[in-house]
């Protein structure tokens, strides 16, 4: 059983807390095989079918009442190929799990988001991604992957073999089929050095163009309440190795990141007026610092303290706007926000429904801390957010529909007429794809 997504008496419930659902079945396929075989059989019983990973989508895009299929059992590398530079990996397997195999291999991912806990399949198909200049979402990494669809057949996807699926399956949703191995491509081992140092949030939104510019991967963290930010650049190096120590890596990223961060937390949900005085100690208790290690080290880090977010992919150009008009809302709003507004950047890739299709983008994250009330706070910021043509992050609350999507993505037809040729009868549907693709 994962620790990230539990099931109690029937009930599936994501990481995040925030959704609920009771599958009339459960199914753990130990094979491609046995998945074709229940999703067969889901049809046959008149019943919807959806995998899910380890529930970190705080969306309902894995819930039903029909088939939930667990992919624990497909996990593992079947191949590595040295000549081509890839790894094919089941679909169940662990981000965590990939990371260090491909490690002792002396090999790596050339991006990632900054958890790992969730498996190859659901973060790809959600659109999981970390921060890059040139280098994309993880999805953008794929160069092939399996999918079974709804006639419980097998079709192998690529650039080469049936193109117009690979373009969209990359990041399908669930949607198009139940995704059951990933072929990425991969690179030699490599080192990063991490510079982290606070900077005035009105410093980096002037000089964001220069700092995204200077930098392989960019990102800050605003702290809301305060004009401070931390940032990061992440670049590659010839080394050598220097990791973080282990007590100062304890204290900075489980004592003050889970530890003091879980207990102001909680302090700011029994009194939220503490909040603004516990954002400006939190703001200044991050001290720069720079290291050295390989990739998932440095680009991952633990998240224990739970929380709900939504995210959105606003055109690069008019990030510092965005970063602007939210600051002003928060300071006019009255609300009180634990948390830090996350932002990160990603070229433009050539996937369909890709936040980034299409165009050079920048992630704007909100986040709350799990039991707070959140409605006010992520209304007002994707009011801000729909109004530079936003795109949501698929597995991140939003309260979008198929009709706002068909005016921000302009291969939006092109994802519902493949869904219409490969799922017909809607086998792989719920309430949260017929919102956001339409029925």
């Amino acid at each position: 059983m994962s620790s990230t997504a539990s099931a109690k008496n029937g009930t599936w419930r994501n990481w995040g807390g925030n959704v609920g659902a009771r599958p009339a079945r459960e199914v753990a396929p130990a094979s491609v095989e046995e998945l074709a075989a229940a999703v067969r059989r889901a049809a046959e019983d008149g019943l919807k079918v959806k995998a899910v990973g380890t529930g970190h989508s705080f969306t309902s895009i894995a819930a039903t009442d029909g088939v939930l299929i667990r992919p624990q059992l497909l996990t593992g590398i079947r191949t590595i190929d040295r000549d081509a530079m890839t790894v094919t990996v089941e679909a169940g397997t662990p981000l965590k799990r990939l990371n260090m195999a491909l490690a002792r291999e002396g090999l790596s991912l050339t991006n990632m988001g900054d958890i790992m806990e969730q498996t190859v399949s659901g973060a790809t198909s959600t659109g999981t991604h970390g921060t890059g200049r040139e280098s994309a979402s993880i999805a953008a990494q794929i160069k092939g992957l399996e999918l079974v669809t709804a006639d419980g057949s097998m079709l192998t996807c690529s650039d080469k073999e049936n193109p117009e699926v690979f373009a969209a399956a990359r990041i399908g949703m669930g949607a198009l089929g139940i995704v059951t191995a990933i072929t990425f491509a991969v690179e030699p081992l490599f080192l990063l050095t991490a510079r982290e140092e606070p900077m005035p949030l009105e410093k980096v939104l002037a000089e964001f163009d220069q700092l995204w510019a200077e930098n392989e991967h960019f990102e800050f963290y605003w702290f809301p309440h305060t004009g401070s930010t931390n940032t990061k650049r992440n670049n590659r190096s010839a080394g050598p190795e220097a990791p973080v120590g282990q007590l100062a890596g304890w204290f900075e990223d489980e004592f003050l990141s889970n530890g003091v961060f879980q207990v102001a937390n909680w302090v700011g949900r029994a009194a939220p007026a503490t909040i603004p005085a516990i954002a400006r100690v939190s703001s200044r208790a991050l001290s720069a610092r720079t290291y050295t290690d390989i990739p998932y080290k440095v680009f991952t880090s633990p998240r224990r303290v739970r929380f709900v977010e939504m995210e959105y992919a606003v055109p690069r150009a008019a990030l510092p706007d965005t970063l602007r008009e939210l600051k002003a809302m928060v300071d006019r709003s009255g609300l009180r926000v634990s948390f830090p507004v996350e932002v990160r950047t990603a070229p433009a890739d050539d996937i369909t429904l890709s936040a980034a299709s299409g165009r050079e983008s920048a992630y704007v994250a909100v986040h709350m801390f799990r039991g707070t009330p959140y409605q006010r706070y992520f209304t007002a910021a994707e009011r801000i957010f729909t109004a530079h043509e936003g795109r949501p992050h698929w597995g991140k609350i939003h309260t979008r529909d198929a009709e706002y999507f068909a005016g921000v993505y302009p291969r939006f037809g092109e994802f519902t007429a493949l869904r219409d040729r490969l799922d017909p009868e809607r086998l792989f549907q719920n309430d949260y794809l017929r919102r956001v693709l339409g029925s």
